[in-house]
């Protein structure tokens, strides 16, 4: 049996198919946690109200005729408990539909038990990081490296000229993380729990995608030196020279 989580992290099902049910209510429970399992959008609901519920594994399409995306929605517009899409369907417009309404994850049935759990802990662990896995946005400190000036209060970036720099909430939070730990290589799992990122979460390449246009906007010219540099099969490492902070 794998070592269970450190506190009993309630996970709550909802499956229109009993044998599903079932076979993750023994299965979470063997591994520690502790499961609700309920069949239609009512029962959701009652145990949502009735809980402290920690993850929501939705199955997308239930028996009731009721759709697991509006349910999605509808938890999302009152909770930010984190949502495993459970469907028959490996549909990509689903899938990236289930996440614009607000799901962290999206399995495909049949799936692997053991894949499910996997995904849950790290659904988890994004959404409850550890003090030390996490940005302080609170230390007003400027990081300055060649050049360039970060202020975390303020969150702006100015160039070695003096111009401001329009950086997305998940760029200037990357160029955060990075630039506080020049020299430190980041896979992109941890500069996705340490962003804190839900939209795309599930994508590989939005971290990718978030460097690259981050890249275009700090290594500009020629001559600019590379700031933030891929390593083979790792991620990510900043290689900016950041002087000592200043306040």
């Amino acid at each position: 049996m794998a070592e269970p989580t450190p506190r009993a992290a309630h996970v709550l099902v909802v499956d229109d198919d009993p044998r599903i049910r079932q076979m993750l209510i023994r299965y979470f429970e063997e591994e520690g946690y502790h499961v609700s399992a309920v069949a239609d959008g009512r029962g959701m609901r009652d145990a949502l109200q009735r809980n402290a519920i920690d993850i929501v594994l939705l199955d997308l399409i239930l028996g009731s005729g009721e759709d697991g995306l509006m349910l999605a929605r509808e938890i999302r517009s009152r909770s930010d408990v984190p949502i495993i899409m459970l469907t028959g369907r490996d549909d990509v417009v689903d899938r990236i539909v289930g996440l614009e309404m607000g799901a962290d994850d999206y399995i495909a049935k049949p799936f692997h038990l053991r894949e499910v759990l996997a995904r849950l802990r790290t659904v988890l662990r994004r959404q409850h990081p550890s003090p030390l896995q996490t940005i302080d946005t609170e230390d007003g400190n400027l990081i300055r490296f060649n050049g360039w000036m970060l202020d975390p209060r303020e969150r702006r970036l100015v160039t070695p000229e003096g111009e401001d720099v329009a950086l997305t909430t998940g760029e200037f939070n990357i160029l955060l993380v990075m630039a506080k730990h020049p020299g430190r290589v980041f896979s992109r799992d941890t500069l996705m729990n340490l962003t804190k990122g839900r939209n795309y979460e599930a994508f590989d390449r939005a971290i990718d995608a978030q460097i690259s246009r981050l890249r275009k906007k700090i290594e500009v010219g020629k001559n600019s030196p590379v700031l933030i540099k891929s390593v083979r099969g790792v991620g990510y490492v900043f290689t900016g020279q950041s002087p000592a902070r200043t306040v």
